[in-house]
């Protein structure tokens, strides 16, 4: 697969110096390498941490909360937020869907004194380490192997045949950006992953 044919990017210009005092923790992975499990662990155990909403075009599911899961919003209201250059980064995974990063969702959590976690897709990571290289820290997520991935999806049981082969053609495109970030957890055992993940953050948090 491709994954420039199916992926649309846009990177907003640098970020302002005076965020420079501000830290960023980023989380990225392929889907099913439990970045978002690992992400909820580390809320649980660094209150210092605060979880960063995306704005996002698809439809809300059930037991989900708008403002808290995600900001839903329809393409005209996300594309309006694109004109107003008011994302860190944004993209349009499919057509029609986008995922976004606020800068408002940013000044926000600092705001509160606490610093953002992004649960976010590789090539948005990417690009929000490169717009605060100073300030963030980017940890990739890594499956044990392809094989332990597919079964993890399959063990959902929301894929079908042509879905699973779409997310599993992109986690090995998304794999071979590993390089690209400041650490790399692998994901074999949670408990342990978690745990290297935390004591990762706290050494950047300088707790």
């Amino acid at each position: 697969m491709n994954f420039s044919k199916h992926t649309f990017l846009y990177f907003p210009v640098a970020a302002d110096a005076s965020d420079s005092a501000h830290k960023i923790v980023i989380l990225t992975a392929p889907s099913g390498a439990g970045k978002t499990s690992i992400t909820r662990y580390l809320l649980q155990q660094l209150p210092q941490l605060a979880f960063s909403i995306s704005a996002a075009t698809r439809p809300m599911r059930a037991g989900e909360t708008n403002g808290a899961d995600y900001y839903f919003m329809s393409p005209e209201a996300f594309q309006e937020k694109i004109k107003n250059n008011e994302f860190v980064e944004w993209e349009m995974v499919y057509e029609g869907k986008y995922y976004g990063t606020l800068k408002s969702e940013l000044s926000r959590l600092w705001k509160l004194h606490r610093c953002p976690l992004l649960d976010i897709d590789v090539k948005g990571a990417i690009h929000v380490q490169q717009q605060y290289p100073g300030q963030s820290l980017s940890i990739f997520i890594e499956p044990p192997s392809v094989k332990e991935l597919r079964r993890r999806l399959i063990s959902r049981g929301s894929e079908s045949e042509d879905s699973l082969q779409t997310r599993l053609n992109k986690a090995e495109y998304e794999l071979s950006f590993m390089s690209h970030f400041n650490k790399v957890v692998v994901n074999d055992d949670f408990e342990e992953a978690c745990a290297e993940t935390e004591s990762i953050v706290k050494k950047f948090l300088e707790i």
